[in-house]
């Protein structure tokens, strides 16, 4: 399974890189595995306000539609607009190309809420079975 190092997970199965106060955020790679194929992609308005761990946006796919759940508070700065037209991007690369939104983070210290990379294995070894 792929959990790149520098980031930061939430139980919700979303992640988020940080570079001077703005968040990158997205869904994991276990998420995109659970989904299966993406249909559809809803996002936020840029300019919105959004609240750690409440829902900023959906997922659909052939099975259900999912949630996503922001890892932080913040103001989305940017939304990535391919993804409207390219929901499959999610599956094809959800680390890269399939960040789903940019954020300008309230308070960095939510950050210390996350999970690690090797907490976030082991969260998925417990509690998933992965």
């Amino acid at each position: 399974m792929n959990i790149p190092e520098q980031l930061f997970y939430t139980r919700e199965h979303e992640w988020i890189s940080v570079k001077d106060e703005v968040g990158t955020v997205g869904i994991t790679d276990h998420a995109q595995k659970e989904l299966g194929d993406v249909v559809y992609v809803e996002l936020p308005e840029s300019g919105s306000a959004i609240a750690a761990e409440e829902a900023f946006g959906s997922v659909e796919s052939v099975k259900a539609v999912s949630e996503i759940y922001a890892p932080a508070s913040g103001r989305v700065v940017e939304v990535n607009t391919v993804l409207a037209d390219s929901p499959e991007i999610l599956n094809q690369d959800p680390y890269g190309k399939g960040w789903i939104i940019r954020m300008h983070l309230d308070d960095t210290t939510e950050l210390h809420t996350l999970m690690s990379a090797q907490d976030y294995q082991r969260y998925l070894a417990e509690e998933v079975g992965e």
